[in-house]
This record gives structure tokens, C-alpha cells and sequence, in this order.
């Protein structure tokens, strides 16, 4: 039997049109599509009637298909012939385990392809009025994760306060307040500017301000909570007058079915 072919796509930060137009297509004409938790489920309208839809989403500390588990349901099924979307948030490979399924999949033989996403950690931060890097203010950033790895720091720290430019942390925002002490403690100004953006593109993103020592009562005065992304540095301080009102774009559209 022919192999199929597993595209790994990014769906993008969370609005559901700022999908590349390739990883649409590949949607729409996916005979499975295996997608994670925080994928915008308008994307998933997207798929054929006849397409397989599987959730192999993950809660913070709940995760009931475990990664090798999902790496075998793409190799499952690109053996029995289908084409196969594996569709996360973001981009595959920026803390989506994108690379780790590449691997699987090339060790076993099975056909792949990479459709890049726009990262949250840039395009979700530009909704919130947020650029990440700017001439007078950071010419630099730097993205890292706030998951402990087996019950291990998997960050320095010491050196990321070192840093000048953005820090911008994912998955951070149930320490936000450890991790705000953590680079307080290794010598950075309690004041610099931080942030939190909740459902970041999304029309329910909201945002809290604050300064490493005040954020986390900003978080609980707004009753911020995941997912939500950290942004640490001076650019913190343009969302104000950088802020914009995003204008929504059905995908589903039948002028936008034609013209791809």
C-alpha cells in the first residue's frame, strides 16, 4: 500500500485567519486531521465532511494521549494510505514537540512536510500592541519556556536576567510569580516592565501591566490565567500607543474558498 503523508502545521497564534494559506489548504484537504487543545475550532470546521477529526490535547498536568502515543497515530496512519494534518498552535516548532514527531515519522519512513505558523510569541504579542524587537528600545529577544522538565528548571535563570532586549516566556503563567522573583533575585530591576496577554489575537484576548514586583496583582485584579504569554522588557511599554483594533475575517467565505 502507498504511504500517506503527514503535513505538521501551525495554526497560527489564535485567531483563525492568520493561518498561512497553505496551512488552510492542507486542512481542507486532509483525510485526518490530529489536533491539540488550543487550535481554533474554526479551523477545524475547515476539514472535509469526511475527515477524521482526533483531539490529542493537553491540560497542565493532564496530558491523556501521551507524546509517543500521538507520534504513533500519525505513523498509524500515513501507513494506511492517508493524508495527515497534524495541526498545533503556533508554530510546530517552537515548543510544539514538532520536531520530536519529524523524527518519528522520518525514522519510520513516512512522507512529511512542515507548514510554519506565526508564533504566538510574535504575532500574539503584536496584537497586544507588543512588538518585540524595536530600534530605540530592544534589538534583541529571546523566547524560552516556563515548563519545568521533569521536575527539573530547564532555564538559567541567572543569565536570561543578565539579557538585555524582550524575554518572552511561554507556558509560564502558572509561576509567573516565581518566575518574576527568579530574575528579580538574579539582578533584574524590579521594575522593569512585564506582561501578561491572555487568548493573545483572539477578540477575547485581554491583557494585565504591570512591573516584575506588581504583576502578578494585575493578573489577580484582571483574573488572568492560561494560556497566557509573559513578555518581559521595555516594549512592555508601547502597548498603549501601538494598540489596534483587529479587523475579522471570515474563513469560511466563499470569494476566500475561491480565490485558493
Amino acid at each position: 500500500m502507498r504511504k500517506g503523508k503527514v503535513l505538521l502545521v501551525g495554526a497560527g497564534p489564535g485567531d483563525a485567519s492568520l493561518i498561512t494559506v497553505k496551512g488552510l489548504i492542507a486542512i481542507r484537504e486532509a483525510q485526518v486531521i490530529v489536533h491539540d487543545r488550543l487550535v481554533n475550532l474554526d479551523l477545524i470546521a475547515q476539514a472535509a465532511p469526511n475527515c477524521q477529526i482526533i483531539n490529542v490535547g493537553k491540560k497542565p498536568n493532564n496530558h491523556p494521549v501521551p507524546q509517543e502515543n500521538i507520534n504513533q497515530i500519525l505513523i498509524d496512519h500515513a501507513l494506511m494510505g492517508k493524508n495527515v494534518v497534524r495541526l498545533k498552535g503556533g508554530d510546530p516548532y517552537v515548543f510544539g514537540r514538532g520536531g520530536e514527531e519529524a523524527e518519528s515519522l522520518a525514522q519510520c519512513g513516512i512522507p512529511f512536510e512542515i507548514i510554519p505558523g506565526i508564533s504566538s510569541a510574535i504575532g500574539g504579542l503584536a496584537y497586544a500592541g507588543i512588538p518585540v524587537t524595536h530600534r530605540d528600545y530592544a534589538s534583541s529577544f529571546h523566547v524560552v519556556t516556563g515548563h519545568m522538565c521533569q521536575g527539573n528548571e530547564p532555564q538559567n535563570w541567572q543569565a536570561l536576567a543578565q539579557l538585555e532586549g524582550t524575554l518572552i516566556v511561554l507556558m509560564g503563567m502558572t509561576r509567573q510569580e516565581e518566575i518574576c522573583q527568579l530574575l528579580i533575585d538574579a539582578g533584574k530591576s524590579p521594575d522593569t516592565p512585564a506582561a501578561a496577554v491572555m487568548y493573545a489575537s483572539q477578540q477575547k484576548q485581554q491583557m494585565a501591566k504591570g512591573t516584575l514586583t506588581t504583576l502578578k496583582d494585575e493578573i489577580q485584579r484582571k483574573n488572568l490565567h492560561a494560556p497566557a504569554l509573559l513578555v518581559i522588557g521595555q516594549v512592555v511599554n508601547l502597548s498603549e500607543m501601538l494598540a489596534f483594533a483587529s479587523s475579522q475575517v471570515d474563513i469560511s467565505q466563499e470569494l476566500l474558498l475561491q480565490a485558493i
